[in-house]
């Protein structure tokens, strides 16, 4: 992490670290929601199909806003996209704690507050990681995806806790207050989106000008029309609709297998704990080995861990199934971002990577309904985590047939720029 020429700190990392938090914060929340579920839903006077609905459209919102946040950060700044984010986020939150009806709660906690968390998200503070790194660019992305596990590790049982002790809204006032405090300084003072020349790579690592690479010349139209943006897509569309799954339903499925709020959340909260630890690991050979065969082997383990948490019944099962499932639960993400800077460089990487992002919110708009309506129509969550399961496993067979990590497009027409097992 040093400085490649003199030793020194590469400021790119204070970058890494802002965004690290930033996204341990908003991950924390969107996909934290489990804890809020049933108090929100009691204390409303909501059913859990009423409340999944209005969940459902947010993370749809949520998905929505991340290619008008990378548009938005390329016209002007990705400070201004993040001050605004943080300002809508303020608001939403306000707005969230006062309404008490599902239009106003659809409103203010569904679509306003997902916007928020969109133009202050992971993806989008993708492109400027992504300019700011090349020789390190796997190792830091996956230190931010270790920022959205951390955000379950630690939000999930502290929202529980907090909820117990001073009531959903209070805890969500709790919230804005320390998300302004961290995004408003790291939006002034530490995000930049001007890179040095030659990024993180080391003196003998710089090609001249004459002999380097030429860049990849496709528009945003070609690029969204060859198969690796598609099966990439595929691939976080299994993600999130695995992850929101876990997210908003898995602390209410443990608690109707048998286990107590505070158990489940721990249990859920596992998942995120060993996961940071997961992420620092993958983050060290996601530059080393084939990207493609990473975000495979996390799909195929997460999709194993699905039907795992539908199985167990006691505490040691529950937190076993958690702890191995936690080692290669979080990357996908940040595999997925690095592959896409790789084939289709840095350019287009905040647009083609906020519309693959849109089909993952898309997944996750579909299981936030699927939890509670699955539970209400059968009594049972084996509709919704067994359908997660087998996405996660069709996502890994995808995955492998991605381009290699080195794979980059050149000025040949389109139908020569892809691949043979693309």
């Amino acid at each position: 992490m040093t400085d490649k020429t003199n030793g020194g700190w590469y400021f790119g990392w204070n970058i890494v670290i802002a965004a690290t938090l930033l996204t341990l914060l908003t991950v924390g929340l969107r996909l934290g929601i489990g804890p809020f579920f049933i108090p929100m839903a009691t204390s409303l006077g909501f059913s859990r199909s009423d409340l999944s609905a209005i969940i459902a459209i947010g993370m749809l919102f949520y998905g929505a806003g991340m290619p008008l946040a990378g548009y938005l950060a390329g016209r002007y700044s990705t400070r201004s996209v993040l001050l605004a984010g943080t300002a809508i986020v303020v608001g939403s939150v306000l707005w969230t704690v006062v309404a008490r009806t599902p239009l106003t709660l659809l409103l203010s906690f569904g679509v306003l507050l997902s916007i928020g968390l969109a133009f202050t998200s992971q993806v989008a503070l993708t492109p400027v990681i992504s300019r700011w790194f090349t020789r390190q660019r796997g190792m830091a992305l996956f230190f931010v995806s270790s920022g959205s596990m951390a955000g379950i590790a630690i939000l999930t049982p502290l929202f529980s806790l907090a909820i117990r002790m001073i009531g959903w809204q209070n805890t969500l006032l709790a919230f804005a207050a320390v998300f302004a405090l961290i995004a408003v300084p790291a939006a002034l003072f530490i995000i930049r989106d001007e890179a040095p020349e030659h990024t993180d790579l080391l003196p003998g690592q710089i090609m001249p000008a004459a002999t380097a690479a030429p860049a990849p010349s496709l528009t945003l139209g070609e690029a969204v029309r060859t198969a690796p943006f598609w099966k990439v897509s595929a691939g976080l569309f299994a993600c999130g609709f695995s992850m929101n799954l876990l997210g908003t339903h898995g602390v209410p499925m443990l608690m109707d297998h048998g286990f107590d709020a505070t158990t489940a959340a721990f249990g859920i909260g596992m998942i995120g704990i060993v996961a940071i630890f997961g992420t620092q690991m993958l983050g060290r050979v996601a530059d080393k080995l084939p990207r493609k065969n990473i975000l495979a082997t996390i799909y195929f383990v997460r999709g194993l861990g699905f039907f795992a948490l539908l199985l167990v019944g006691t505490h040691f099962e529950l937190y076993a199934a958690a702890a191995i499932g936690g080692l290669v639960w979080a990357g996908s993400v940040a595999t997925s971002s690095a592959i896409i800077a790789d084939v289709y460089g840095v350019r287009l990487v905040g647009v083609l990577y906020g519309y693959a992002y849109l089909l993952h919110q898309v997944g996750a708009m579909i299981s936030s309904w699927l939890g509670g309506w699955g539970y209400e129509r059968f009594g049972s969550h084996w509709v919704a985590f067994g359908a997660a399961g087998v996405l996660l496993l069709l996502a890994a067979a995808i995955s492998l047939k991605l381009p290699n990590k080195g794979f980059q497009l050149t000025g040949a027409p389109l139908t020569a720029r892809l691949p043979a097992d693309a």
